[in-house]
């Protein structure tokens, strides 16, 4: 097998503000202009670095907002997130953990910076993913996977060089937690300075990986903390080497070949759909959430 060839090494694009909670770097799709469907089925990531919050009584976030067509993949770092949706699902989403929430045919939800966090402040630093849906899963019924770190699956790399947190797909015949609706594999990598590793990823996935932490060498190329690899669909082979201890998060999985219609929190395949979801959300069909 040869190489995954690197198309390029992003580093992360000024940030923005998501409510008053997340401050986020954009990679894709419009923090480098990078189309809709050049990372399918992901069509959206949010970097939140890491960044010190100031304690705050009244905790920081988004309020409620609508979802339809797509999934939202929010990965803990630093900081906790409390979480409300208008199916009844609730939680906190902590330290390592991940909540993996399908929207599909619609739904409501809010995020706010969890209670006791806020009041004591401190580093926060998140992902968000907006993974997309296949056009016969976008109006399936909604549903939440609350993924604790202690459920992921754990592969321990050799000579004690640190884990592989495997979400969803399979890494060395390690599963991981998440269930998919399409082929996906993600990962986080945490290794130790001067460990290495290889692994292999389909040629057709598009797949990147983000520093989350610390600098490492990726099929010989210098890549810091925060910058974004992003790979051509050339070559199946990652070889990681760690320049000092390191985080990593990886994406990859198989692409949705369908139309993208795309307008705020709606992610469709047709106008037509879009005006739908407007419709059935200014008709209250969404459900009710308090803000």
């Amino acid at each position: 097998m040869s190489n995954k060839i690197i198309e390029k090494i992003l580093p992360p694009p000024p940030p923005h503000m998501v409510g008053d909670g997340f401050r986020v770097h954009n990679f894709f799709p419009s923090g480098y202009n990078i189309s809709n469907s050049r990372m399918s089925p992901f069509f959206m990531m949010d970097y939140n670095s890491k960044v010190d919050f100031s304690p705050r009584e009244t905790p920081r976030g988004v309020g409620v907002h609508p979802h339809r067509g797509f999934e939202t993949v929010t990965i803990a770092y630093h900081g906790k997130i409390a979480h409300n949706d208008s199916t009844g699902n609730s939680g906190v989403i902590g330290e390592g953990d991940v909540q993996w929430m399908t929207a599909a045919s619609g739904i409501l939800h809010k995020e706010f910076h969890e209670e006791e966090f806020s009041k004591k402040g401190g580093p926060f630093q998140m992902i968000q993913l907006w993974v997309n849906l296949p056009a016969k899963d976008k109006m399936s019924k909604p549903k939440y996977q609350p993924l604790t770190n202690a459920q992921l699956g754990k592969y321990k790399l050799p000579n004690d060089g640190g884990v592989v947190e495997v979400i969803a797909g399979e890494f060395k015949g390690v599963k991981g937690a998440a269930s998919t609706f399409t082929r996906i594999e993600m990962y986080n990598i945490k290794i130790k300075k001067g460990s290495s590793v290889s692994f292999d990823l389909p040629e057709n996935f598009n797949t990147g990986i983000l520093v989350v932490e610390g600098s490492v060498k990726v099929n010989g190329e210098n890549a810091p903390a925060d910058n974004f690899i992003l790979f051509k669909n050339e070559g199946e082979t990652i070889s990681l080497e760690a320049q000092e201890d390191s985080v990593l998060f990886v994406i990859s999985g198989e692409p949705i070949n369908e139309p993208i219609a795309a307008y705020g929190p709606f992610l469709m395949n047709t106008h037509k759909e879009l005006e739908e979801a407007l419709d059935d959300f200014s008709q209250g069909k969404f459900g009710h959430l308090e803000d």
